[in-house]
């Protein structure tokens, strides 16, 4: 599970000096050398505040825009919406957070694209899944916590993509690819749940439900005999 940071008040300002060159000259560590000059900060800060360069100046970039997207979700009423649609809500308000930096946003997907930082946006995707289903009320604790998140990230990566190259009014080819998405999931799941009551399949499905009871969602907090850990009293 991703936990990202909070944006300190310096790696803001490192952040917000980077962004206007990095639409022009990407992610890499010469930009973050040129915005850690403009915003005061000094190299040595700069290196610890981002330890792997240009890899952790995306990934805050990445962090910024989960934070956009959830103080936006928690101003909204989701109750009156069908769940599917609080889902794909979620996914358009992240995109709608980064509508202002879709150069840099594209110039971060390339360099996630590249094998050696693959993990790092592989990660950075699936923490966006992660903060959406988490603050949709998501309590699963088996094997559904990894598939929802599995099936979300992929989702938010399919229609990231899309919406780059979307030159369509108002982004509404966007929108409609994700509802397409959305509904392409929902209908798996109906067919798992219908499946499970059918009396001819439901034995079939007895075994897989069986092991992913057992399939346990990461603790939030580490083990107790592990470092780091302070068992209360």
């Amino acid at each position: 599970m991703m936990t990202s940071q909070p944006e300190t008040p310096a790696k803001a300002a490192i952040l917000d000096a980077a962004l206007p060159h990095v639409a022009f000259d990407g992610w890499s560590d010469e930009a973050l050398t040129r915005a850690a000059g403009e915003a005061g900060v000094s190299a040595g800060e700069a290196r610890a505040l981002f330890p792997r360069g240009a890899v952790d100046l995306a990934l805050a970039f990445h962090a910024r825009g989960d934070a956009k997207m959830l103080e936006a979700l928690g101003a909204v009423e989701l109750e009156a919406m069908r769940f599917s649609e609080r889902v794909a809500h979620a996914v358009r308000l992240r995109l709608e957070a980064i509508e202002g930096d879709r150069e840099a946003v594209r110039r971060a997907a390339s360099l996630f694209a590249l094998p050696q930082n693959a993990a790092a946006g592989a990660g950075a995707v699936w923490g966006t899944a992660d903060a959406i289903w988490r603050a949709l009320g998501d309590t699963s604790e088996d094997l559904n916590w990894y598939s929802k998140r599995a099936t979300l990230s992929a989702v938010y990566s399919a229609t990231l993509l899309y919406w780059l190259g979307d030159q369509s009014e108002g982004h509404e080819a966007t929108w409609a690819f994700l509802d397409r998405r959305i509904d392409d999931v929902m209908r798996i799941e109906k067919l798992k749940a219908g499946l499970r009551k059918n009396p001819l399949t439901k034995g079939l499905m007895a075994g897989p439900e069986w092991l992913a009871a057992r399939v346990r969602a990461p603790r939030s907090t580490p083990p107790a005999d592990m470092p780091g850990h302070v068992s209360k009293p």
